[in-house]
């Protein structure tokens, strides 16, 4: 069954609140960078803005790890960091709304993303961990994994389409609004769940912090699996996912158009990485992702390095589809084989270790993105990015598949 997650009732809870929130999500981001983009014309202040909004994830992301292991109630932690970024987006009201200067628009940004920042650094390894709780049969694990896939970048490709026709009839500030008050669904479900896991406290008492993150590292770095794993998704962050913060530049200085343009590059990207999220959705276990995660890194690559040099709309959109395509295959493919078998009470730290290497590289790459980007241009930086993500796929998933016999 395509969607066999869903016979469950708190994911199927879980699934119809992100539905509603994610569009919202995407809406502020596109939002965002066009206001940046707009107030100041600088590409290095898109990397800064970006940096904010994900960096946190780095420093912060392990230490959120062993707090999510520790809690109590991970459905009450979740409530509260979605309730935080409600309010983050109520700010974005405000930042958008008041008659102030730009560089003070920008700072207020700067600031709100970090905010954002620091709450997806708890609220992703805390989702992720809660995961199987919401899904009672093991074996429809891997099919909510790809399911969650499919609803991020189904939001992808919805919010920058009705983000950027927003933006061109009223501006940036209605695309905050919806965001705002799209956290009230999330926050709805979350709160009629049946499912309320309550850990009982460890025998003996916890342990301190230190010792706990040393404890999921040296897991992590003692299965080679995982090691390969998190390296390629490092890398793929911080060299490959930047394209997203130079779209704004590609839209208005390559290919010569504005808020619309950038909605349908966004989107493009996004309905690739739908496509891809629901054939991974039809999988019944992880046999046989290692050379799909091969075959995926390749057609990322190629896409992007392709983009790079394309000074044409609609080719442009057609190499951002297999960008996305080969992009959540690849990060997908790599999720699913670390929550099929990573134990139960490790569970919050490697999947905050994957976040740390997905998420927190991001910020690094992006700000590197944009600097490298105004010196040498945004196609030779993306050019040079690809090729390295290739290789890098190639040397991996060779490790990879001599880790994992069962693939």
């Amino acid at each position: 069954m395509f969607a066999r997650a869903l016979a469950h009732r708190d994911y199927r809870l879980f699934f119809s609140g992100q539905a509603i929130s994610l569009i919202g999500t995407w809406m502020t981001r596109v939002a965002s960078s066009w206001l940046v983009y707009r107030l100041t014309n600088d590409p290095v202040m898109l990397g800064v803005v970006n940096f904010a909004g994900l960096a946190p994830s780095f420093f912060l992301g392990p230490l959120a790890g062993v707090w999510v292991d520790r809690v109590r109630s991970l459905r009450k932690l979740i409530v509260g960091t979605q309730v935080a970024a409600a309010l983050q987006s109520v700010g974005l009201v405000a930042a958008a709304a008041l008659p102030v200067e730009p560089q003070t628009a920008v700072a207020m940004l700067i600031a709100l993303n970090l905010f954002q920042g620091v709450i997806n650094a708890f609220d992703i390894p805390a989702r992720q961990a809660f995961l199987p709780y919401m899904v009672e049969d093991p074996k429809d694990l891997s099919n909510a994994i790809a399911l969650n896939s499919m609803l991020f970048n189904g939001a992808r490709l919805v919010g920058p389409a009705v983000a950027g026709a927003l933006i061109a009839l009223v501006g940036e500030l209605w695309c905050f609004v919806i965001d705002a008050v799209s956290y009230v669904a999330v926050i709805g479900a979350l709160l009629v769940m049946r499912a309320n896991p309550v850990r009982e406290p460890k025998e003996g008492g916890n342990t301190d912090v230190w010792t706990e993150l040393v404890e999921g590292v040296r897991y992590v770095y003692a299965q080679p699996t995982f090691r390969a794993i998190i390296m390629l998704v490092a890398i793929l962050s911080f060299l490959g996912l930047p394209y997203t913060v130079l779209l704004p530049v590609y839209a208005k200085e390559v290919l010569g158009g504005g808020p619309r343009t950038l909605g349908f590059l966004t989107s493009a990207a996004g309905l690739g990485a739908l496509i891809g999220a629901l054939v991974l959705a039809r999988r019944p276990s992880i046999d046989g992702l290692t050379p799909i995660i091969r075959r995926a890194g390749t057609a990322f690559a190629i896409g992007l390095a392709g983009f790079a040099l394309s000074t044409n709309l609609h080719l442009s959109i057609a190499l951002l589809f297999a960008t996305g395509l080969g992009m959540i295959m690849q990060t997908a493919s790599s999720n699913t084989i670390l929550q099929t078998l990573v134990e139960p009470s490790k569970r919050g730290r490697v999947m905050s270790l994957y976040v740390t290497a997905f998420v927190g590289m991001a910020p690094f790459g992006r700000l590197a993105a944009g600097f490298v980007a105004a010196r040498i241009g945004a196609p030779r930086t993306l050019a040079g990015a690809a090729i390295v993500c290739g290789l890098s796929t190639l040397v991996l998933t060779r490790r990879l598949q001599s880790t994992l016999r069962s693939a």
